[in-house]
């Protein structure tokens, strides 16, 4: 790839109390977690999913299967590390990304700048880069009794080593 390329993906899962709730990485310890094969991380997955669809890589599930027992109870930060190290082998760098949770719960904004820090460390890119944003869904039914997540991502080509 020559030029920078955007990519979109998006992630939903019901809640599931009992479980622990992840998002970007970040553990919200008084919160019902969310039903999935891994931790149901919905920022993680849909970041990882936008950063496949710009280097033309398919989406998580052809990579991570949900049928497949290594990945049961994976961490979402994880699969986004080693999907940014798929990148990197592909000779592509992420460029930014952008984000918007939705959910009614939990409120993310005191601990904003701590998901932007996980997921920045995961990519290897600088903190300034990710952008985390939040809305509820407002009744709308949007996610039902979950989350989701909508992500964009920009990457493009390594620079040429010195």
């Amino acid at each position: 790839m020559s030029e920078a390329r955007i990519g979109l993906g998006v992630d939903t899962h019901p809640s599931a109390p009992g479980r622990p709730l992840y998002l970007g990485g970040v553990h919200f310890p008084d919160e019902p977690g969310l039903a999935g094969h891994s931790d149901g991380d919905v920022i993680c997955h849909a970041l990882a999913d936008a950063l496949l669809g710009a280097a033309g890589l398919g989406d998580l599930g052809e990579h991570f299967s949900d049928d497949d027992p290594a990945y049961a109870g994976a961490a979402g930060l994880d699969l986004l590390g080693r999907v940014a190290a798929m990148l990197v082998e592909g000779r592509l760098a992420v460029r930014s990304c952008d984000l918007t949770l939705i959910a009614d719960r939990p409120h993310i904004t005191g601990r904003r700048a701590e998901v932007r820090q996980r997921l920045a460390r995961a990519l290897g890119i600088d903190v300034a880069g990710v952008s985390v944003k939040a809305t509820r869904p407002e009744g709308l039914g949007l996610t039902g009794d979950g989350a989701g997540c909508i992500a964009v991502a920009l990457v493009g080509p390594l620079a040429p080593e010195a």
